[in-house]
């Protein structure tokens, strides 16, 4: 294990076939991970390991692989791009420390870099900006980051220009130390510094000057060298850069060409030189189990242990949790606590990973991002720690599956094999969901999106080979309420083991669209009249009465009131006052007008202008609201909201629309009226 200072935990991420994998493959075989290069367009990339990635030329799967680059250790994520995944780059960012953003040269900011961006602000990731793709027709450099300006609120600040782009793309310029890296195109040759070329001089003078006047906004050393005409040293420039990118106030931004290995190795320079290791950053903080006290942990081998478990995978239908240590060290055989279940657990063996390949080892050190096998009830966003000094690290937020549809075993001897692997399957992806229709007795599994049902039953049948019958995909529907209202309810019943009793009064008013259910207790508590336990049997109750909706669907964007309650004194309290707050919540929810909410997707569509016409009266047909337009190179850009619902088999009519000429992308945006 390299000494924490030497270690860097980055992930690649990208809008999907912006070349995050093609960058990773080239990484691996510069470094000599892998003696030959991957490509994903042959389905022979190390890192798309599943079957299904290598047949569709996609990640699906976030892969995590280390290797080693001028004496310092990185370890490695390679992210999916495509918006049915996305809980794989959450899950990943969540416990790396820098990230290589990816962007086409010539697509630029698109939707998912969108998405990405915002999941690395939310954790406040130190990121690099790595324009792919220069050598394409329309590559355009300052026009990425001109989008990544006003579409992200990025600060991107370029360390290296490129040297021509499309076909004359021939190679790039280190503005800090003012030298030129010419590629000869050859994948092992790697390109010598060598002068500025007499026509690109001008050029790079202008962008070092830019360079020295962003970090003068946020360095005070160079701000005050550049204003006396000082002579800046190359260090100095380094560092200004390196503090600037880890506070998230500068994005460093270089270009190049995954595919022909060019700009490769100056940008595994750069994640040296700017990316954090895990001793730049603040210590992880964490709670008390149980308690509101707050607690860090730097990241140590001699701090008590603390471990995040970020993702639980198969392999070969044994249960492995990828670790990220915070602090402390984990050995294969010690004993891990886990503050969810309270229970202590052993971790069996221990191993770096490289994709689907493993490499046993024995102790893991704070920075490290290994799995661990035997940890069995251990699932996405656990904490695994000291049981001697306990804590709970911030989890993983997960995603609401919005498309459903009913699934079937071939016969009854498949039927009970089907149950157990798609919950081993719900175990593995948090927004995989799997429930049982009461009326209809039809086993529902909901996900992301058609292509990420789509990939489950196909892992069913290749992995676990189980056959089994989908039905047509459904919409996941929301219900909420439109107005106030006030309600008490009394329950009475005689049991043979007691009588319940309770009279409790609730109040429902409607909150706005995305902010979740709001819980308030106007019930004052006392041990002796009024004790927590039955206030909290209320709340439970009304928690249970918003499971379903007058439709059947859960409820959201609301505010539940519990404004009284009074039992018997020869009653059950608690069981008595979960009934009877659920009753008055659902007479509650009958009084304040439910109705249902369905999905709306954020859609963009990239046409050529002759297909513009017929694309946009096809939108308008699936109810799409067009929000705005835009060019991209010689393309129109749509961007539109549609509900879901009308979205389903839009590739195949896009590409009858466009002539096969047009690609559209779509993420969840918001639930809303009907």
């Amino acid at each position: 294990m390299a000494k924490i200072e030497k270690l860097r935990n980055i992930g690649i991420a990208a809008h999907i076939d912006a070349g995050k994998t093609t960058v990773t493959e080239r990484f691996l075989f510069i470094t000599g991970k892998t003696h030959k290069v991957g490509e994903v367009h042959d389905g022979q990339a190390h890192m798309d390991h599943m079957v299904q990635e290598q047949e569709r030329g996609i990640t699906i799967t976030a892969a995590a692989t280390s290797f080693d680059w001028k004496k310092h250790q990185i370890q490695l994520i390679d992210t999916p791009g495509h918006v049915d995944f996305t809980i794989e780059v959450e899950r990943s960012l969540r416990v790396l420390d820098g990230a290589v953003v990816v962007f086409c040269a010539v697509g630029g900011v698109q939707p998912q870099s969108e998405t990405v961006w915002g999941q690395a602000d939310k954790f406040s990731v130190p990121r690099l900006a790595f324009v792919n793709k220069m050598d394409r027709v329309g590559a355009d450099y300052e026009k990425v980051q001109e989008a990544m300006r006003e579409r992200l609120g990025a600060n991107p600040v370029p360390i290296q220009i490129p040297m021509g782009a499309e076909d004359n793309f021939k190679g790039v310029i280190d503005i800090i130390a003012m030298k030129a890296y010419l590629f000869t195109g050859d994948l092992n040759e790697a390109p010598e510094p060598t002068e500025v070329p007499a026509d690109f001089v001008e050029e790079a003078k202008m962008a070092r000057e830019s360079l020295l006047e962003a970090l003068s906004d946020v360095s005070d050393e160079i701000a005050e060298k550049y204003l006396d005409g000082q002579e800046i040293e190359i260090a100095t420039i380094k560092e200004a850069v390196r503090s600037a990118c880890i506070a998230g106030q500068i994005v460093p931004t270089l270009s190049g060409s995954a595919l022909r290995n060019k700009g490769i190795r100056p940008l595994l320079d750069a994640v040296i030189a700017y990316l954090p290791s895990p001793a730049d950053l603040p210590p992880v903080a964490g709670h008390r189990p149980g308690k509101e006290e707050k607690l860090t942990r730097s990241p140590k081998d001699n701090e008590p242990t603390a471990a995040l478990a970020f993702k639980v995978a198969l392999d070969d239908g044994r249960k492995i949790v990828f670790l990220r240590v915070f602090s402390g060290t984990v050995t294969a055989g010690m004993e891990l606590y886990n503050p969810r279940t309270k229970k202590k657990e052993k971790v069996a063996r221990l191993f770096q990973m490289h994709a689907n390949k493993r490499k046993r080892i024995e102790k893991a050190g704070a920075g490290s991002i290994v799995a661990a096998s035997g940890l069995k009830h251990a699932s996405t966003g656990d904490t695994m720690c000291d049981a001697k000094d306990q804590i709970v690290l911030e989890a993983i937020e997960t995603y609401e599956p919005v498309i459903s549809a009913a699934i079937e075993a071939k016969n009854n001897a498949a039927k009970e094999k089907l149950d157990g692997v798609l919950a081993k399957m719900v175990d593995e992806d948090p927004t995989f969901k799997v429930r049982e229709d009461q009326e209809t007795g039809q086993t529902l599994i909901s996900g992301m999106g058609e292509l990420h049902l789509e990939i489950i039953v196909d892992r069913l049948k290749r992995e676990f080979g189980v056959e089994a019958k989908i039905g047509t995909p459904q919409v996941v529907f929301r219900e909420t309420i439109s107005q106030t209202a006030s309600v008490e309810s009394t329950f009475e019943r005689e049991l043979a083991e007691g009588r319940l009793f309770a009279v409790v009064g609730c109040k429902l008013e409607p909150k706005p669209r995305d902010s979740g259910v709001e819980e308030i207790c106007e019930v004052a508590v006392d041990k002796y009249t009024m004790p927590q336990e039955v206030v909290d049997a209320a709340q439970m109750g009304l928690r249970d009465a918003i499971q379903t909706g007058p439709e059947g669907y859960p409820m959201q964007d609301l505010k539940i009131v519990l404004t009284k309650i009074e039992i018997a004194e020869d009653a059950q309290p608690e069981v008595s006052a979960r009934a009877a707050a659920a009753d008055a919540c659902r007479k509650a929810i009958a009084a304040a007008a439910a109705h249902r909410l369905e999905p709306i997707m954020d859609v963009e569509v990239v046409v050529p202008e002759e297909h513009l016409g017929g694309v946009i009266g096809d939108i308008n047909q699936r109810h799409g609201q067009i929000q705005e337009m835009t060019d991209r190179g010689p393309k129109k850009v749509i961007m539109a909201a549609v509900p879901l619902r009308n979205m389903f088999g839009y590739s195949t009519k896009l590409r009858s629309l466009s002539e096969g000429r047009g690609t559209f992308s779509m993420q969840f945006k918001s639930y809303d009226k009907l």
